[in-house]
């Protein structure tokens, strides 16, 4: 079967593999994929991995490179193990990806995606949306209604990170909300405010394609660029006596990013870490403790809430498909894929793989 596959850095195959053969296990679940989305996970592979994807046996999965790619993806169940009741053959699912021990510390608090040994399809597993089959534990399937499209299946799990962000900093409705990046979860992140019941959303972006992206997908934003206009007087402007934002997101993972909702942010307003930093930041802690604020940060998103994100999105208030730019077949996966995401021009935010 065709699959994409994860080699190095700068080497990503489209193959010919071999197909699940075998008996399932009791919690197996045989799926064929619909579409997958590129994160910017398999990006950071793509440029300087391997990171996530194992070079020597997972602690949990046993997997090893190369990484059959994809962990945002809708599937249609083709088999099930003998112990698998809450779906059967012929059932549209998106896939929650992570894969985890549910009788460590963690897993018997139901805090799965904290464990130590958590692996994901896709990443750290035999298996990944990138191909004509794949198998995924029953825990991994999770039922959607039938009004969903395969494509909104796909990114609900974008969408979790996006929304656990949200969740972590408490937006409610009637919040004031800054979302510093307008890439695809803090795209992801403006959408989800608004379905909060944010009721002024501020969105810093320095990339003019992506303010035009974000201008066209939620007109109800203010959208502004933080090198040629001053972030903080527009912030001060539209909120309550210029006292800030209830709740700032940094979707960025970038110093300068953080800071700037440090400054943004309201005295014991909420600064939510969502985009993943990969170097030490500089911060001014005296300026967190004059303001009294809350940092929170987040890890991946609670798996359990696959099934409150696919209402959101089915009730219409949560459009997630917005945020989809192209979409593209398999074999164009580097070249239309991986490497337009990586082109500065920011072009593009969600690219959806059909295999």
């Amino acid at each position: 079967m065709r699959a994409v596959r994860f080699h190095g850095a700068r080497d990503i195959r489209v193959e010919d593999v071999p197909a699940p053969s075998g008996v399932l296990l009791h919690d197996d679940v045989l799926v064929e994929p619909f579409v997958t989305g590129i994160c910017g996970t398999d990006l950071h592979e793509y440029i300087a991995g391997p990171i996530v994807t194992p070079s020597t046996p997972h602690v949990y999965t046993g997997a090893t490179n190369p990484q059959i790619l994809g962990h945002e993806f809708s599937a249609r169940v083709k088999a099930v193990g003998s112990g698998v009741t809450h779906v059967k053959p012929g059932d549209r699912i998106s896939v929650q990806p992570l894969l985890f021990p549910r009788d460590d510390y963690f897993g018997k608090r139901g805090l799965y995606h904290l464990s130590p040994k958590m692996g994901c399809v896709g990443l750290s597993w035999a298996w990944g949306g990138m191909a004509e089959l794949a198998v995924i534990k029953d825990y991994n399937a999770q039922p959607v209604p039938d009004t969903l499209t395969d494509e909104q299946a796909a990114m609900i799990e974008p969408a979790a990170v996006a929304m656990y962000g949200i969740d972590r900093g408490g937006v409610t409705a009637g919040s004031t909300v800054l979302v510093s990046g307008a890439g695809p979860i803090g795209a992801l992140t403006v959408l989800g405010a608004k379905a909060a019941g944010a009721s002024v959303i501020i969105v810093s972006e320095p990339n003019p394609n992506r303010r035009r992206i974000i201008a066209e997908i939620a007109p109800y934003a203010v959208v502004v660029d933080p090198k040629t206009q001053n972030l903080l007087e527009i912030v001060a402007d539209l909120t309550e006596e210029g006292v800030g934002v209830d709740v700032a997101l940094e979707c960025v993972g970038m110093e300068a990013s953080l800071n700037a909702c440090v400054d943004a942010v309201r005295r014991q307003g909420k600064v939510v870490q969502v985009g993943l930093h990969i170097k030490r930041a500089s911060i001014d802690a005296m300026q967190w403790a004059l303001k009294d604020i809350t940092v929170e940060a987040t890890w991946c998103y609670p798996v359990q809430m696959w099934p409150r994100i696919a209402r959101l999105i089915a009730s219409g208030s949560f459009p997630v498909e917005k945020v989809i730019t192209a979409r593209i077949d398999a074999a164009d996966v580097v070249a239309k894929g991986f490497e337009a995401l990586l082109d500065p021009a920011g072009n593009h935010l969600k690219i959806i793989v059909r295999t």
